[in-house]
């Protein structure tokens, strides 16, 4: 990947966002919050971690920044994309982190997860000034374990055969 082209680098960067944006997009059609509002399964966010892998770190907030601001506006509103984008990015740094550690995929993603919805929570408290609402964090704590589980094993195993599939070429 270092010894591609600019262009070709920004091609397939690019195609990078559009799958994160089709991810958004098909989450917002599956009514997954089993009644408890913030609960989603990061899809997207598959994404990102298998970016970050693969390809870095910079690469991989760049496309995070550009499908939170950009699924916010197509399928949310600002409101969206401000609690998106304080849980992305504080999810994006904690993930950096433990990944620079040298933690497993999954523990990466499940932090990810975990961080996200606190992030957001945390942006939520602010907006309404009310700091009540972090007695919903023991539920987000456990949603973001939960999905951040399920995105960190799909996430290993697309690594793993990505990386065996540039392995071949």
């Amino acid at each position: 990947m270092e010894k591609q082209s600019a262009g070709r680098r920004a091609a397939f960067l690019g195609m990078l966002l559009a799958l994160a944006l089709l991810c958004s997009y098909v989450e917002s059609l599956i009514p997954i919050s089993f009644g408890i509002p913030g609960i989603k399964l990061g899809l997207a966010n598959l994404v990102t971690v298998v970016t970050l892998y693969l390809i870095g770190a910079r690469e991989a907030c760049l496309v995070l920044a550009a499908r939170i601001v950009l699924s916010g506006f197509l399928f949310g509103n600002l409101f969206a994309v401000v609690y998106s984008m304080a849980g992305g990015m504080f999810s994006f740094c904690i993930m950096q982190l433990l990944k620079w550690k040298k933690f497993h995929v999954i523990t990466v993603s499940v932090a990810g997860g975990i961080a996200h919805n606190l992030g957001q929570l945390f942006v939520a408290a602010l907006v309404v000034e009310n700091a009540n609402l972090f007695y919903y964090m023991s539920v987000l704590f456990f949603s973001g374990l939960v999905t951040g589980a399920l995105i960190g094993i799909l996430g290993q195993e697309l690594i793993l055969r990505l990386r065996q599939i540039g392995r071949k070429e």
